[in-house]
Order: C-alpha cells, then sequence, then structure tokens
C-alpha cells in the first residue's frame, strides 16, 4: 500500500466515523446551513462594502489581540478592509461557483452517461474513452495550462470548473441506466410502447437519483477546493471580486505579523470541506445501508 493511499484511507475512515455521530452531523449541518445563508445575504449582513479602503486602520487584529478596534472587530487586510465582510463576500463567491461547477458538471456527466448507454456501440466506446483520457489526466495541470493560454474570464473559468469531475457521474450514471433499463418496471414501460426518453427520464432516472445526489455531495468539497486553489495562485477570481481562495493568497506573505488575514479563511475552507464530506457519508450511509458498519 503506497503512503498516498494510506493518508486517503486513514482521511475516508475518520470521515466515517465523523458521519456515524449523531452530534458531528447536525453540527455539520448546521455549519452548511449558516454558509447557504452566507450565500444567498451576504450582501445584506456585511457591515462594510468588501472593498471599503481604510488606511487608518489597515491591518488591525481581531478582538480580542492587542492592537483591535471594534470598528472593524474581526480585523482588516492590509489596505485596511473589513475581513468579516470580506470573508462573507468570499465565501458566498467560492460557495457560488463549487455549486454551479458542481451542477454543470453532473448534468454533463449524466446527459453523457445515459447516452453512453443508449446508443452504446461506438458512442459507448468514444465516451467511455473521454471518461478514462479525464480521469487519467491532472485535470488541475491542465486547467493551469488553459488559464495560461486563453486567459482568465469568468466564462472560462466557469467552464474549467464544470469540467472537473464530470466523468465520475458518466461513468456511474452509464453503469446504473445499463442495469436499471433490464428491471422489471422499465421492461412493462417499454412493452407499452414508451419512447425511450420517456422511460429515461420519467422511470429510470428518479430511480438512480439517490447514488447520483450522493455523488453531488462527495464532490463538492473536491470542487470548492479546486476553485480555491486556483484562486490562491491568482488563476481564479482577482480583484476587486474576492474568494476565499483569494482572500488566503494575499494573506500568506503576512503569517508572521498578520496571521488572520490566511487563518481566516483557512479555516472557513476546512470546515466547508468537512462538514460537507460529513454530510455526503452520512447521506450515503442513509440511502444505501448496506454501507453501514
Amino acid at each position: 500500500m503506497t503512503a498516498t493511499s494510506l493518508v486517503h484511507g486513514r482521511r475516508f475512515s475518520l470521515i466515517r466515523r465523523l458521519s456515524n455521530t449523531p452530534v458531528t452531523v447536525l453540527l455539520a449541518g448546521g455549519f452548511m446551513a449558516l454558509m447557504l445563508f452566507v450565500m444567498v445575504f451576504a450582501q445584506v449582513v456585511q457591515p462594510y462594502a468588501f472593498d471599503h479602503i481604510d488606511l487608518l486602520n489597515r491591518m488591525a487584529p481581531p478582538v480580542p489581540l492587542e492592537g483591535s478596534t471594534w470598528i472593524h472587530p474581526a480585523g482588516t487586510d492590509t489596505l485596511g478592509r473589513d475581513l468579516f465582510s470580506r470573508l462573507l463576500v468570499g465565501t458566498q463567491t467560492s460557495m457560488l461557483l463549487a455549486l454551479l461547477g458542481t451542477c454543470l458538471g453532473a448534468v454533463l456527466g449524466v446527459a453523457l452517461g445515459f447516452l453512453a448507454a443508449h446508443k452504446g456501440g461506438i458512442w459507448d466506446e468514444g465516451i467511455m474513452g473521454l471518461v478514462d483520457f479525464q480521469a487519467a489526466m491532472p485535470w488541475f495541470i491542465i486547467a493551469l495550462a488553459i488559464l495560461a493560454f486563453l486567459g482568465n474570464s469568468m466564462v472560462i473559468f466557469i467552464a474549467i470548473m464544470a469540467l472537473y469531475g464530470w466523468e465520475t457521474y458518466a461513468r456511474i450514471t452509464r453503469g446504473l441506466v445499463l442495469s436499471a433499463r433490464e428491471q422489471g418496471y422499465a421492461l412493462a414501460v417499454r412493452g407499452l410502447g414508451a419512447r425511450p426518453s420517456w422511460i429515461y427520464l420519467r422511470h429510470i432516472l428518479p430511480n438512480i437519483a439517490g447514488p447520483l445526489l450522493v455523488q453531488l455531495t462527495v464532490n463538492f468539497p473536491s470542487t470548492i477546493l479546486f476553485e480555491t486553489s486556483l484562486s490562491f495562485l491568482g488563476l481564479g477570481i482577482r480583484p476587486p471580486m474576492t474568494s476565499l481562495g483569494q482572500m488566503l493568497g494575499e494573506g500568506r506573505d503576512y503569517l508572521i505579523n498578520a496571521w488572520w488575514l490566511a487563518v481566516v479563511p483557512g479555516l472557513t475552507i476546512f470546515f466547508i470541506t468537512l462538514s460537507m464530506s460529513i454530510l455526503g457519508d452520512w447521506l450515503r450511509g442513509k440511502l444505501d445501508p448496506s454501507l453501514e458498519d
């Protein structure tokens, strides 16, 4: 067993133990509910405009550290911008991009999975070849190359996010559809003369939605880490907009004298991914009780 597989195994074992604890699941659900609230109402609850500059209070520490001020209780960055307001907007941006990228990737993967299962033959081979190619290639490196050559725009960035992880949905969907269409309910509806599109959308898709929903919750943490990593490197969200990764990238040079600039967004990213992973594993156990330890 390699060191990488050992680390991944321990991580998933930890997530499984946490997801079997009702209190932990409740806390994770509450935290994600709070993040969803921030995603929708960040502009309503922020005390300052996230790009408002106050040079007289630049790099103010959060309360109750020495030198803090109640004008900016969560501290300020190098330009005196309120850290709490920027954290709200940064969380909103990262959550929206991760959710949009995850959903678009799911739609693309599910559609191609249905197409491969229905058409078969060269269509199946071609789509599964793309799936194998995507799974074998380091998509992060490809994303860096695309952004370097084509430049950074919101459309390109969202497209890169959408293409991250679609192959997993396609592979799962293809297998589930091939199995489901031979079940009794699908054969009965087909015998009544129903169109294939009606069978797939009305009967098969609702019956395979559970595993796809679980995969959605599994992919979301990876997608938000993907977005924050690109923004951290300066290839994702750029000023004057902000995201958690961009805030983390700005604060990395001030870890000694202004650690809160990097620690606060870093902890936010950590708790979002951890909470969503716990909820995803809990949902997986509920939808498939055979996976319970």
